[in-house]
């Protein structure tokens, strides 16, 4: 693990979660470092143990005491960076990273008496797949309920409530960057809302799957020394025992199809984000929102007057980083040529890397939407700026009464010209409808024109 205590060791970091960004991903650190991955692997191997010594038809290793299991339990739940430093010593000399957890627990047990004479049946039956897949699984789960979710819903629960407090916020719609038929704040924030809380249940929704059937898949070994034993149903309670969903056909490797899943459910998530990012970008820029200052910091180098969304800019680009590895797990993580090869494994230790920039742009979405405030003054003056929008309501009713040309008629009175209050008004007196209808038409206002979109938005 990165000594991010160090200033040095930040500066020295070649990857900006280690180093810029060390502070924002310490909730992953744990999971998703090699020490997270050996302490996973070492959780496998212990509940492997233990799940044979409880199978009676595995004479020759008797159940064991609640002391034995207690060890046992204690060396997994308390294994430390140390125990990790102890572990990447030994594979120094095995050159395998599996193996040297194997050989880990074997010394760490040899002094026992009782589990002493069970430490062959340490990885029994096992390739390194099978301890790999599990492990990957549990700190998938681990990462998913303990960070990614929390945070996914974090902003969802800034969103709705900015979403609320903005329902009735009348704002200029802008279809083809054009002026369109108006909306409220509050409402474009719901869409926002609506779409993204679809993908935290769809990336809660993936099945982590996870396979101990051997080195192809068969159960061979399992098979040659103990025949009479169930070994699919026994690998399936062991799996589901680790909260993770049995898979009963692999090859060498469980395929990975659910990383890929999980990896596109929060890749969309991630796009949503950057849509939302990029949309704040430019409201910021139209003035629609403005920025807390903070006493010290600068906008830019030269122009004294900036205030920059970089909260905004910083959480796109992360995002992005993010998605271009999630969309290489998902192209290449379920491929394996024949039975196995090497190439996932490298791959697999990214992982938290994607999730880490996941995590970097989360909070500076979380910051940057902290930070803004409405600015209802632009709004409104943009609304009242133009009329044109009416044309759709006025040609509507006018549709409806049965006047002749509607939409021609808004077309040559709108299209290309500029639209007053007063040319409108001009244009509804002239028009040969019932007195409510035409009073509903003097009345209205571009800031009026929202439809449901308020109801919509507190419903969210």
């Amino acid at each position: 693990m990165s000594d991010t205590s160090r200033p040095e060791a930040t500066l020295l970091a070649l990857s900006p979660l280690d180093g810029r960004y060390a502070g924002k991903v310490d909730a992953l650190r744990p999971i998703f470092s090699e020490y997270g991955l050996i302490k996973a692997r070492v959780k496998v191997e212990i509940e492997w143990l233990l799940a044979l010594a409880a199978e009676p038809g595995i004479g020759e290793l008797p159940a064991f005491s609640a002391a034995a299991a207690a060890r046992l339990h204690a060396l997994a739940d308390g294994f430390s960076p140390a125990h990790a430093a102890r572990v990447k010593e030994i594979e120094r000399t095995t050159n395998h990273d599996v193996k040297a957890v194997e050989y880990f627990i074997k010394e760490q047990l040899a002094d026992d008496a009782e589990l002493a004479p069970a430490l062959e049946f340490v990885h029994f039956a096992c390739t390194s797949e099978d301890i790999n897949n599990l492990s990957y699984g549990l700190m998938l789960a681990e990462a998913r309920e303990k960070v990614v979710l929390p945070a996914f819903a974090a902003i969802a629960a800034a969103l709705r409530q900015l979403a609320h407090a903005q329902a009735g916020q009348p704002m200029l719609s802008r279809t083809h960057g054009q002026t369109a038929s108006p909306t409220t704040l509050g409402k474009e924030i719901a869409n926002v809302v609506a779409r993204l809380e679809r993908q935290i249940k769809q990336i809660g929704a993936v099945e982590l799957t996870g396979k101990i059937n051997g080195a192809v898949g068969n159960y061979n070994a399992h098979v040659i020394a103990y025949p009479d034993v169930d070994w699919p149903a026994f690998a399936e309670r062991f799996v589901t025992s680790l909260g993770l969903v049995f898979n009963p056909y692999t090859t060498q490797i469980e395929p990975h199809d659910n990383i890929a899943e999980i990896g596109d459910a929060t890749r969309r998530a991630n796009t949503i984000l950057i849509d939302l990012a990029r949309d704040i970008w430019g409201y910021i820029s139209l003035g629609y929102f403005k920025q807390r200052l903070k006493e010290g910091e600068v906008g830019s180098s030269t122009m004294p007057h900036k205030v920059n969304p970089i909260d905004f800019e910083n959480a796109e680009g992360n995002f992005g980083i993010a998605n271009a590895l999630f969309e290489h797990f998902s192209a290449k993580l379920p491929i394996s040529r024949w039975q196995r090869d090497l190439t996932d494994s490298t791959v697999l230790r990214a992982i938290g890397t994607a999730f880490g920039h996941t995590q970097v742009g989360l909070d500076s979405l979380a910051k940057g939407l902290g930070k803004l405030t409405v600015n209802p003054q632009q709004l409104d003056a943009d609304l009242d700026a133009a009329w044109e929008v009416l044309a759709e309501a006025v040609q509507t009713v006018m549709r409806r009464h049965g006047l002749p040309n509607p939409y021609e008629q808004l077309k040559a009175l709108t299209r290309g010209h500029g639209i007053t209050a007063e040319s409108m008004q001009a244009f509804v007196e002239s028009l040969a409808l019932p007195a409510d209808a035409k009073q509903a038409l003097r009345e209205l206002t571009p800031g009026g024109y929202v439809g449901l979109a308020e109801r919509l938005a507190k419903a969210i």
